[in-house]
């Protein structure tokens, strides 16, 4: 009887063991997901910032080509506002569709995609 409930405690142990193990790789797993994702984020940022960077100094040569071929300076401007209208108009109507769904697709594609050395395991 008594080796009986030494095996059962055994069985506890181990059990409490197994618990404090998942639990721990649990953890670990969603601090993994949640810093790819944050970095993947913050990697997005900065190239995006990079790029406007880009598109704005482009932006003004283009302006500036476009006043001294059509000779006002003011007209090259406002024909390049007027593009970045018309594309903000775009982006705002098709926001849904071309933004967020994208956006939000990606980030669950992320969160739930399997590592390879897992599926290998």
């Amino acid at each position: 009887m008594e080796q009986t409930f030494v095996k059962v405690e055994e069985l506890a142990d181990h059990v409490r063991e197994y618990l404090n193990t998942k639990t721990a790789s649990v953890k670990l797993g969603a601090a993994a997901k949640s810093s790819k994702v944050l970095s993947n984020f913050f990697a997005g940022v900065i190239v995006g910032c990079i790029f406007l960077f880009f598109l704005v100094f482009v932006s003004i040569a283009a302006a500036y080509a476009l006043s001294a071929w059509i000779g006002k300076l003011y007209a090259g401007f406002l024909i390049i506002s007027g593009i970045y209208l018309l594309l903000g108009i775009i982006a705002w109507k098709g926001r849904e569709k071309f933004l967020r769904i994208p956006i939000m697709n990606g980030m669950i594609r992320q969160l739930f995609k399997k590592d390879e050395k897992n599926e290998q395991d």
